[in-house]
């Protein structure tokens, strides 16, 4: 099946779709060279193995964890072989992280789990005398509900309309939510696998279960066959690795000052992603996931009754650490303290917020990771890659811009001259002689000549674009089709994989979509994918 889809690969900044943080890190920029520790190829690799081999991980606990994790969990013959692999001291982890979204919400959700694959299992190829097992750390104790309640199949947004608060990984699969499955199943249907996702969604989201282990099931279901685990992070024994910090955080506020420092620096040269607060904890309990302010010498959960003093609250946090719940300031620490991760894969925004966090793990004397920016896509199915070829369009032009491609088509297919080079030039000739002749009368009348000229100029630019409209309006159907073309490859002008999500292309492809998105997959190079 991948054979049937061909890609092209271009840098990142041909796309005016990222942002200069992402782009500079890519490059190497000097001046985000002192925010991360190793450099994206093998060599940093190995140096993130030596690190981590004088970290004392508690592999023991993690792969306990992990196998009651997935001790029900059916079909699941490789990732349980990974979870004891983590035993040895030889085998390392490559981590993505990512909220539960509903559905997986956003095609990079898939892509980003797909990368971690992909380089997990190069690295193998590469350094065979180490394991990788590819993780998938679900941030399962969001609370955004906004953001993670929707999801847009074939251009339609489908929105979960519940009334739970809290984490959403602890919210339940209500009707509303089912009833969703079925409105999505009335679009997809009758493509020729979209039954077969459908009952997919249908067996991992089961009434009254928690979205974390709903979305836990459908990730194992759709990437068992790669030996992808998944983390979930809500475990008392392994929160208990994380106390200490915790409790450093809350009442000496030490991550708020090293990571606002480091902030500060970054701040220089590029905008900041993420503001430390004077406590990056929050208070997980029921149907609340609140910050902890300290309010005089009492540390009240925001927007409730619930009021500590700080000796209670360090009791609470010594019987129940799985209540407390590491912000993004904290969250990565918590991942590289009790997985033995040699590097993260995220988005351009995740990279940001990252990229202000290695002080703070130079701090704690925690192994820093590798940062490696996701692979994204752009996918041309066979309809608008048609409809390309018709107008000898290349893919990669449409980062170009819909109007500029337009004009560029029109530019070359009118019969008629639609610049006004030749006149322009002549104008600029005929105000040449004019100054120089009224400068013999009157110096003064030479800037005045000077102004009218470039009024002249501007006028015949404004009668240019006038002549390129009327051009334009006799090309109806070219620029209808360039419409449909940018309106589903660039929904709303953003990239697809942050609109659109996977099961229309899985309802066409079958799993033999997830392949062809891992045999397109990249792990060090990092540069942009057009896939068609």
């Amino acid at each position: 099946m991948s054979k049937s889809f061909k890609s092209t690969y271009i840098p990142y900044s041909e796309t005016g779709k990222f942002t200069k943080i992402v782009l500079d890190y890519v490059k190497g920029s000097p001046f985000i060279r002192d925010f991360y520790e190793h450099s994206v190829n093998i060599e940093g690799i190995k140096a993130s193995i030596e690190s981590r081999k004088i970290f004392n991980t508690n592999r023991k606990l993690l792969v306990e964890k992990l196998q009651i994790q997935y001790e029900e969990i059916k079909d699941a013959d490789l990732a349980k072989a990974n979870i004891a692999s983590l035993l040895t001291e030889d085998t390392f982890t490559v981590c993505t992280a990512h909220q539960p979204n509903i559905f997986t919400g956003h095609l990079y959700f898939i892509y980003k789990i797909l990368h971690t694959i992909k380089l997990a299992d190069e690295l193998k190829k590469q350094m065979p005398q180490y394991n990788f097992v590819p993780v998938f750390f679900m941030g399962s104790e969001d609370a955004d509900l906004q953001e993670l309640n929707h999801m847009v199949v074939d251009g339609k947004k489908y929105v979960w309309h519940t009334r739970q608060k809290g984490a959403v990984g602890k919210m339940k699969v209500d009707d509303l939510l089912l009833k969703l499955i079925d409105e999505i199943a009335g679009r997809i249907a009758v493509e020729k696998y979209g039954k077969e996702i459908i009952d997919v969604l249908k067996k991992c989201f089961l009434k009254n279960g928690t979205i974390e282990h709903s979305t836990f099931l459908l990730v194992h279901e759709l990437f068992k066959k790669y030996g992808l685990v998944v983390f979930l992070p809500g475990n008392a024994a392994l929160k208990k690795e994380m106390a200490s910090l915790f409790e450093e955080d809350i009442f000496k506020n030490t991550s708020s000052q090293i990571v606002s420092k480091t902030s500060e620096n970054l701040s220089r040269h590029y905008k900041v992603q993420a503001h430390p607060r004077e406590i990056n904890v929050f208070y997980l309990k029921d149907d609340i996931r609140n910050r902890i302010v300290q309010v005089k010498d009492h540390f009240i959960v925001h927007d409730t009754e619930i009021v500590f003093t700080a000796e209670e609250l360090k009791n609470e946090l010594k019987m129940h650490p799985e209540r407390f719940s590491p912000n993004v300031i904290l969250r990565g620490l918590f991942q590289e303290m009790v997985l033995p991760n040699l590097a993260f894969i995220g988005g351009g925004g995740e990279l940001a917020y990252w990229l202000e966090l290695k002080d703070l793990f130079n701090h704690y004397k925690v192994p820093f990771p590798m940062l490696i920016v996701r692979n994204s896509f752009l996918i041309v199915d066979e309809k608008y890659q048609k409809l390309l070829l018709k107008m000898n369009i290349m893919s990669a032009d449409l980062f170009k811009g819909e109007q500029i491609l337009l004009n560029e088509i029109v530019k070359g297919k009118t019969p008629h001259r639609l610049q006004l080079d030749e006149e322009i030039f002549q104008v600029k000739q005929a105000y040449n002689s004019i100054k120089k002749l009224v400068k013999e009368i009157d110096i003064t009348l030479e800037q005045h000549a000077g102004a009218l000229e470039t009024v002249s100029i501007k006028k015949l630019g404004a009668m240019e674009k006038k002549m390129l409209r009327a051009e334009k309006r006799k090309f109806a159907d070219i620029k209808n089709q360039l419409s449909k073309i940018f309106g589903s490859l660039f929904p709303g002008d953003e990239l697809q994989e942050r609109t659109e999500n996977f099961m229309m292309y899985y309802s066409k492809y079958r799993n033999h979509f997830l392949e062809i998105l891992y045999d397109h997959s990249l792990t060090f190079d990092q540069e942009f994918c057009i896939l068609e």
